[in-house]
């Protein structure tokens, strides 16, 4: 395998999740949570995304993905768990980062422009633990009628080129390393479940880039690579205060779709996106919008849809948008992007 570089919406919060680690299927009961990232500010309350269980110790560690030089952090010495509400609280003295340091804790309405060296990767920590009852998450329709040629041609061994194509989140916003991109891990469990097909995985995505450069970047960018399966999500840049309305974003990503099925025979996936750091001043809080325009124009084009921004929210319910922002405004951290993976295997191709 080679590298180069809303109808759900209610259902979705109700259901509960599971992230990073699960031993389950998508959409199956989850019992256990790995990775899941939190920040802790002063003595307050850090929540887990659900209560855990008794029967096993909480761990926490310094990174993403335990290796020989992360830091463990010791239950009693670092943090304290209170079960029934699903916390975690840091100690005086603890080893664990101080949200407080960082530069736009407190900032209301932030331009990050102003604020030099913001960003959350240094105040991350990363929580294993057991759920005290069994949840489902994602909330993700299968999608494999929308996908039966490129599942015909990864199951006969053939040659698959597939593209990523969006903005910074998909060119790997701040994942730790680009195997940690949602969809490298996607295509690296399409390679393992079908180890005949010969998949080779294109980075499209531009950072910075609406729905308008992409239309502009669409031909060298993704047809150009003759591809047989595209995933396309916009809608972060989009929907920023100059971004791109609502209607100019469906016509956009409608001929995105057409202009791909004119010139190639490849499928294609839609997926939304999350809401940035509210308190981001560039923002107009109308992710939902954006998020339902893009399952439309899925429906109505008949794209396979990914509903990243309802089992995002439906996580977010219970965590600060702190825990979860690499950059603290848009960029999702290593447990974001598993949030992207686990929609994409929920897909079921």
């Amino acid at each position: 395998m080679a590298f180069t570089s809303a109808g759900l919406r209610g259902v979705v919060l109700a259901a509960g999740l599971c992230v990073a680690g699960c031993v389950s299927e998508p959409g199956a009961r989850l019992a256990r949570q790995t990775g899941e990232s939190v920040v802790f500010i002063g003595d307050e309350p850090a929540r887990l995304a659900y209560p855990p269980s008794r029967d096993e110790p909480v761990r926490v560690r310094s990174t993403y993905a335990p290796g020989p030089e992360v830091l463990t952090y010791e239950e009693g010495r670092d943090y304290r768990v209170d079960y029934a509400a699903g916390t975690l609280t840091r100690l005086p003295g603890s080893r664990l980062p101080d949200f407080r340091t960082n530069v736009l804790h407190g900032q209301e309405q932030f331009d990050h422009t102003k604020f030099p060296g913001y960003g959350n990767k240094p105040f991350f920590a990363y929580v294993d633990y057991r759920l005290a009852t069994g949840v489902r998450w994602p909330v993700q329709p299968p999608q494999l009628e929308r996908l039966r040629a490129t599942q015909r041609k990864l199951a006969a061994g053939d040659a698959v080129t597939i593209v990523a194509f969006g903005d910074s989140i998909t060119n790997g916003g701040e994942a730790s390393t680009p195997a940690l991109i949602f969809w490298q891990r996607w295509v690296t469990d399409l390679q393992g479940k079908y180890p005949r097909a010969r998949i080779n995985a294109i980075n499209g995505a531009t950072g910075g880039d609406t729905t308008t450069r992409g239309l502009q970047r669409l031909q060298a960018k993704v047809i150009d690579a003759k591809p047989d399966l595209v995933l396309i999500g916009f809608g972060m840049n989009d929907h920023n205060r100059r971004g791109v309305p609502l209607p100019e974003f469906e016509r956009q990503l409608r001929e995105m779709v057409a202009r791909l099925r004119a010139a190639t025979s490849a499928e294609i996936v839609l997926f939304s996106t999350f809401p940035p750091n509210p308190r981001w001043m560039h923002g107009t809080n109308r992710m939902a919008d954006y998020a339902e325009v893009t399952a439309r124009v899925a429906a109505g084009t008949g794209c396979a849809y990914a509903d990243v921004f309802n089992n995002w929210q439906a996580m977010a319910a219970r965590k600060r948008p702190e825990d979860l922002l690499a950059n603290n405004i848009n960029h999702p951290n290593d447990f974001g992007h598993w949030i992207y993976y686990r929609v994409l295997a929920a897909l079921e191709l």
